[in-house]
């Protein structure tokens, strides 16, 4: 099953687009339509959260009204929604139980420290480490996370919550069919909840989920003691927090560059994650990251592109909550679970399970091993590291068994063997120079060995150690060893660490 993607406007996802969306009037009901579809599916989220961080519903809340409206501003990746998590959530949670909300807080503002911190430093770059197969399985494990996340709205509820579940798939199925002027997601939460109230039917709903605030937040200071044992306390969790909202928010804006054909700021997305911390944990937030849930609402089913729908997600959240909470809380889940299980569908690589017999076979495990191990770990970042994890191993595997060696004797006149050559190919490092020592003849070869590097490429301790293991051998043999053939960069390396690395052979 596929949904409607609407098509970027332009390859320019900042400035142009958003004069371009002011001055259509389509493109800002798109946007801002978006936005409210996004502020209705993140109530419920946000309160749920709160209930695993052991919290007050309203601090989620309000995490998530100034994460998506501070990240509207300062992010580096326009349309993309960031608010509270459950990953999030589930770092903070053994602080928040233990020592109380002020602690929370405290903690949230240390971590938008250190991720601007982390963000400076150019802690973005390490996204080009992550391979394509970890970035599939990322995106099949949140596929099935959402999904998982609905099973409690559809166990132990009325049979009539179904009905309507399934009134609103085909309610998101078939909108985009008939008109492209509002989204799905928005016309089914109407009319499930027009049916749900005309009928009477008494079906679990917003309300339930947690009671929603009827005041602005206001500013706060969190009531601790500023001392070096509460920042030894706090900074575990903090750095735990930072690392997870990182993480989550650069895969989420890679994911969204995909879709979008646009490319954004990562460095600016991570300092403008910290930014959007610092701000929630100032009006008493539980923080936050980038959600890809309501991201894919927003961008694959919504068609939004411009900072002014993350703008918009945020302000109707608070609109909603603190305006019209008591309509709000009316809202039939049976409406956002519909819009989520879509979302899932929607957010599934299904070309990916299409291909699989296809794919090498390192690829596919990687894949699964990053599925795996997020599902199991309800933690998206947890899934991200092993995935990487297992791929760098079996490429260093992989790359390891492509280095080899030729061997040529060279005759004097009368015959007998006067020199031996070996030429060396492939990339030596840990992985691959540890075979490398046993790959020559110290017992037959000449006095004369000649090691020709010029098809290879030094790049570490561990093969600059192999190397003077092999001359060290032949060595006690009575045997000389030039090394020829190295590049620069190979050649300053063995330079500066041969016969430094303790003893060899």
């Amino acid at each position: 099953m596929s949904l409607a993607v609407s098509p970027p406007e332009t390859h320019d996802p900042d400035g142009h687009l958003v004069r371009t969306v002011l001055r259509r009037p389509r493109l800002l009901r798109r946007e801002l339509v978006a936005g409210l579809v996004v502020a209705l599916a993140l109530i419920p989220e946000a309160i749920s959260f709160s209930i695993i961080a052991g919290v007050d519903p309203r601090l989620g809340l309000f995490a998530s009204f100034t994460m998506a409206v501070t990240i509207s501003i300062v992010g580096g990746r326009p349309a993309m929604i960031s608010a509270a998590t459950g990953a999030v959530a589930l770092v903070v949670a053994p602080l928040a139980r233990t020592y109380g909300v002020d602690y929370l807080i405290a903690t949230v503002l240390l971590a938008g420290v250190l991720q601007i911190v982390l963000g400076l430093l150019g802690v973005a770059r390490l996204m080009r480490f992550v391979p394509r197969s970890v970035m599939v399985g990322f995106v099949n494990a949140l596929a099935i996370l959402i999904f998982v996340a609905q099973l409690p709205h559809l166990t132990g509820v009325p049979w009539t919550v179904y009905p309507m579940v399934l009134l609103g798939i085909a309610i998101i199925v078939g909108v985009p069919r008939l008109t492209q002027a509002v989204p799905g997601p928005l016309v089914a939460i109407v009319v499930i909840t027009a049916v749900v109230l005309a009928g009477g039917l008494d079906l679990p709903n917003v309300g339930d989920e947690g009671a929603l605030p009827h005041s602005l937040p206001s500013l706060v200071v969190p009531d601790v003691p500023y001392t070096w044992e509460t920042l030894r306390l706090l900074a575990p969790y903090a750095l735990g927090m930072a690392l997870v909202g990182l993480m989550e928010s650069l895969m989420t804006a890679k994911l969204v560059d995909d879709l979008t054909d646009t490319r954004s700021s990562k460095t600016r997305e991570a300092w403008g994650q910290g930014v959007a911390n610092i701000v929630t944990g100032a009006f008493g937030g539980m923080g936050g990251c980038a959600m890809i849930g309501q991201t894919m609402i927003n961008v694959r089913i919504s068609g939004a592109r411009t900072r002014l729908s993350t703008f918009t997600a945020g302000v109707m959240l608070l609109v909603l909550v603190v305006g019209f909470g008591d309509a709000v809380a009316r809202i039939p889940m049976a409406a956002l679970v519909a819009v989520m299980v879509m979302v899932s569908v929607g957010t599934f690589d299904w070309h990916s399970l299409r291909t699989l017999h296809s794919m090498p076979r390192s690829e596919t495990v990687v894949m699964l091993a990053t599925v795996a191990v997020t599902v199991a770990t309800s933690n998206l970042a947890i899934g991200v590291v092993v995935g990487v994890v297992v791929a760098s191993v079996l490429f260093a595997r992989r790359v390891a068994h492509l280095v080899g060696v030729d061997r040529e004797v060279v005759e004097d006149a009368e015959g007998r063997p006067a020199q031996v050559r070996y030429r060396v190919y492939g990339e030596l490092f840990f992985a691959s120079s540890n075979d490398l020592y046993t790959q020559f003849r110290y017992a037959e070869d000449p006095g004369h060995v000649v090691i020709d590097l010029s098809d290879s490429h030094v790049w570490d301790a561990s093969s600059v150690a192999a190397l003077d293991a092999i001359t060290t051998k032949y060595g006690r043999r009575g045997a000389t060893v030039e090394i020829h053939g190295l590049n620069e960069d190979s050649g300053a390396r063995h330079e500066r660490l041969s016969g430094n690395l303790g003893a060899a052979g």
